[in-house]
């Protein structure tokens, strides 16, 4: 096979097992992977400089087709109540077929880092069949200097072949796509699927395996420090204002998605951004606007004008999921180490639909972990395919399509890392505000950040707090620059019996979905619940 690029020769692509190859091409840099994929017709080139891709059927990711292999390593530590089994049987037939599903084919490689400390990163090396996914995994994550390829050896391996289609009868999986993890032989195979996001979540479903055994607390979270090294992290599932709300021109962005937190501080895995992009604006988000436009930049299911090549946010015809992925540096002030000091603030991010939370909540280390593991926020219609009205989401951890390992392992590590420290933890609402979607409004960008300034440079801490009559945590009473009225949500409903019995039907949502937790919890824990009683 011809082998083009720096890699180190001692571990190559026959190490692996790929016969009959016709090419590698080795650790393509952004120029490269640009001439290649537009040779190939994967994508297109944006004005300003982005490459334009489409992930096709798939315009995000498939947890249904996740796997996890059963043996002797996982049969007694995986959380099989929110993981897939396959044999090791099906997935050694998997790999066979994946190496012979590209003999003849070029593939793309990318030798790269997933974490910032060197103690705890792995070494993942990620093949790929298209060019444009290079790039996207060569953005997302850490890349070494070139000295360092020489000696590269890899730890965990991902192949992505979106042309492969899954045999459910012979590899033991649901449909043609697939996404298989085997942990003792770190390898991930990914087929049938072009949405790119599939790699990166792999190398995070991969240290949330192997980091908590090493007393560290991997999170799905955004993180920003301040410049006394008062680092904060930002827990939120998608669409509660993770990556817009930790790019803060104030504070040095650490990263927008995944990191760890060991006894020395907080570092990032990655070493990009995979910012959402709908409806996106230069006015209220300038960085990331910015960023998503200039070269290097991989644009995925955004919609562009095909004579001026201009890129249109606002355009939800393919996806609400449009997505920008960039390299961190492109943000401006973003930390060039991927590293901080022990967190002084934890902020739990929900976009509640409902429009019964309040903008900011102060938590204790018991409300912490409920709402820790609990994880709550609401999708809207319009965000998922099918979907009408307002529907509540339940992800533990705020993360649980990537925990291997039972949520109480990580929520107990970060309550020990809370209490240890003293972290001031807090709640944050980015959803609605004077009734429920479709009838309030969206909590003002410009309220959630007056809020967030002042937990975050502790001026929020001297403030007069009142009990919230349906969830029991303290919410501020009055705040400089914010109407006082917002941090009352009842009186920013015109209906007040409405709000009443909406309120109510949230809090039966959480005591529902927490039953699972009760028996790994102590009663500090299952006493923060919030309770109707409380407001009778």
């Amino acid at each position: 096979m011809d082998t083009i690029g720096q890699f180190n020769a001692a571990h190559g692509a026959e190490g692996f097992g790929f016969r009959k190859l016709k090419a590698v091409h080795w650790n393509f840099e952004a120029p490269q992977l640009y001439e290649e994929s537009l040779r190939r017709g994967e994508s297109q080139l944006a004005r300003g400089g982005a490459l334009c891709a489409d992930t096709g059927t798939h315009t995000g990711r498939s947890p249904k087709d996740k796997f996890t292999v059963r043996d002797a390593l996982t049969e007694n530590t995986v959380w099989w109540d929110n993981n897939q089994a396959m044999s090791p049987e099906h997935f050694e037939t998997l790999l066979a077929d994946f190496i012979s599903h590209v003999e003849g084919k070029e593939l793309f490689a990318q030798d790269l880092y997933g974490g910032a400390d060197p103690a705890h990163r792995v070494r993942a090396r990620v093949y790929t069949e298209m060019a444009w996914h290079s790039l996207f995994i060569r953005n997302l994550l850490i890349r070494p200097t070139r000295d360092e390829l020489g000696a590269y050896a890899p730890e965990l391996t991902i192949v992505d072949l979106p042309s492969f289609k899954a045999d459910p009868a012979r590899h033991g999986c649901r449909s043609e796509t697939v996404v298989a993890i085997d942990f003792t032989r770190k390898i991930v195979l990914v087929g049938g699927s072009a949405y790119a996001g599939e790699m990166k979540k792999s190398v995070f479903t991969y240290l949330n395996f192997v980091l908590p055994a090493k007393g560290v607390v991997p999170m799905h979270c955004s993180a920003n420090v301040g410049p006394k090294d008062d680092s904060a992290i930002f827990f939120g599932l998608s669409g509660t204002g993770k990556t817009t709300l930790s790019a803060d021109p104030d504070r040095t962005l650490i990263g927008d998605d995944e990191h760890g937190w060991s006894k020395e501080g907080i570092f990032n895995f990655e070493g990009g951004c995979y910012a959402k992009t709908i409806r996106l604006s230069a006015e209220a988000e300038p960085q990331i606007h910015a960023a998503s436009l200039r070269f290097g930049t991989v644009l995925e299911n955004t919609v562009m004008d095909p004579i001026t090549r201009e890129v249109d946010f606002d355009d939800e015809s393919k996806t609400e999921n449009t997505r920008s992925a960039y390299p961190l540096d492109f943000i401006p002030n973003a930390s060039r180490s991927g590293r901080a000091g022990i967190p002084k603030n934890i902020v739990m991010l929900t976009a509640d639909a409902f429009g019964v939370m309040p903008p900011i909540a102060k938590l204790t280390p018991a409300e912490a972990m409920y709402h820790f593991l609990s994880g709550y926020t609401a999708k809207v219609a319009g965000t998922e395919r099918g979907l009408t009205g307002v529907q509540p989401e339940f992800s533990t951890c705020f993360g649980s399509p990537f925990l291997p390992r039972h949520p109480s392992e990580y929520a107990n590590l970060l309550r020990e890392f809370i209490a240890k420290h003293s972290v001031d933890c807090w709640l944050v609402n980015t959803g609605w505000t004077g009734g429920i979607y479709g009838v309030g409004r969206r909590m003002p960008i410009r309220v959630t950040r007056r809020l967030l300034s002042a937990a975050l440079d502790g001026s929020l801490n001297r403030a007069d707090f009142r009990r919230d009559p349906y969830f029991g945590f303290a919410v501020p009473t009055s705040v400089p620059g914010v109407e006082p009225h917002i941090l009352y949500p009842v009186k920013t409903w015109a209906d007040k019996a409405a709000f009443a019995e909406t309120a109510k039907n949230l809090v039966g949502m959480f005591a529902k979905n927490f039953a699972k937790f009760e028996a790994h919890v102590d009663d500090a824990v299952k006493a923060a619940a919030p309770s109707n009683s409380l407001a009778a």
